[in-house]
């Protein structure tokens, strides 16, 4: 079933590869605001659906453009199919995107393919049988301390996201680790933890075409996965974050109170946090006497010129 997954990926990979030779003359249309969808993404989902149904017809499907149109309903063995997952950056030429493809039997995924295409990287696993990328098994990253940490993560970009909470978790995260990316792909940021390139992942409005295929190879490189409580069941949460098992019990700490599912005191911190930070900002237009400059110009005077230079034309003067 695996090598049937790969078949498919670099399928798609082909016409993703072909379209962005000339990504100007793709045809783009918007789903919901800032949400967009390509017909390379249609493609690539079609030829994905094709090589799977033709091994397996009696497969159930579940894919991002099509959702269950195709293939059984009522199949124990379900591929989730996200075809082109980072299409923004796809059709704004920027080279961070990739193919996910996942294999669900009766509720749990067992095998997992990810393929970027613009770097020829195809990460695979499949249950108990670890995470390998090229061919290579790869392993999550050994980091013990939050603070020495790389993560990645997504932003808010539908209408109606929480854009002010994210932006309040996100300082939280922020002042704790080394650094935050946001490469615009979270099946790709989700191998990347896989093969320890960053140290952890968190995002919210996920779907789980988005994290299946990554989710897997994550705890198949010895990483956790779940939400931001901590609970492994989160495909359909909207809600993940990876990492090494001492860095993932790091950022549930952070994160935990920031989760839809958190406790009542949890959700009443953060509203209180939120109202703080609101009623200290300076309204629009103002300039509160306290919000010094940081920087502030200094009239620097020339070095004097030595003596025997002394009645001579300065050069530094010379007209250009």
């Amino acid at each position: 079933m695996l090598n049937v997954a790969i078949k498919a990926a670099r399928a798609a990979g082909a016409i993703i590869n072909r379209a962005a030779l000339d990504v100007e003359a793709v045809r783009v249309s918007a789903k919901q605001t800032n949400d967009f969808v390509t017909e390379i993404d249609h493609a690539a989902e079609n030829v994905i659906i094709e090589t799977l149904l033709t091994a397996y017809p009696g497969h159930g499907i579940l894919a991002e453009e099509s959702g269950s149109e195709h293939g059984a309903r009522d199949s124990e063995f379900q591929w989730i199919i996200d075809p082109l997952d980072g299409t923004t950056n796809f059709i704004h030429g920027f080279p961070v995107y990739c193919v996910s493809i996942a294999l669900s039997v009766r509720g749990r995924v067992e095998q997992a393919v990810v393929y970027d295409p613009t770097r020829n990287d195809l990460f695979c696993a499949t249950r108990g049988r670890g995470a390998y990328l090229n061919d290579k098994r790869i392993r999550v990253a050994k980091r013990s301390r939050l603070q020495d940490c790389l993560l990645s993560t997504g932003f808010p970009y539908r209408p109606g996201d929480k854009l002010r909470t994210y932006l309040s978790l996100l300082g939280e995260v922020m002042s704790q680790c080394a650094g935050v990316r946001r490469p615009g792909a979270a099946a790709l940021d989700l191998a990347y933890v896989a093969a320890g390139y960053t140290d952890g992942f968190f995002e919210t409005g996920l779907k789980p075409w988005d994290v299946a295929a990554g989710s897997l190879l994550v705890t198949e490189a010895g990483g956790l996965v779940g939400n931001f409580t901590g609970d492994a069941d989160f495909m359909d949460q909207g809600e993940c974050v990876a990492g090494n098992p001492r860095i993932y019990a790091q950022l549930v700490s952070t994160l935990s109170k920031y989760s839809k599912f958190a406790g009542v005191a949890d959700k009443m911190q953060v509203h209180d946090k939120l109202q703080d930070e609101a009623s200290s900002a300076p309204a629009a237009g103002t300039s509160p006497a306290a919000a010094k400059p940081l920087l502030k110009a200094r009239k620097l005077k020339s070095p004097a010129l030595p003596a025997d230079k002394a009645g001579k034309p300065d050069p530094r003067q010379a007209p250009f």
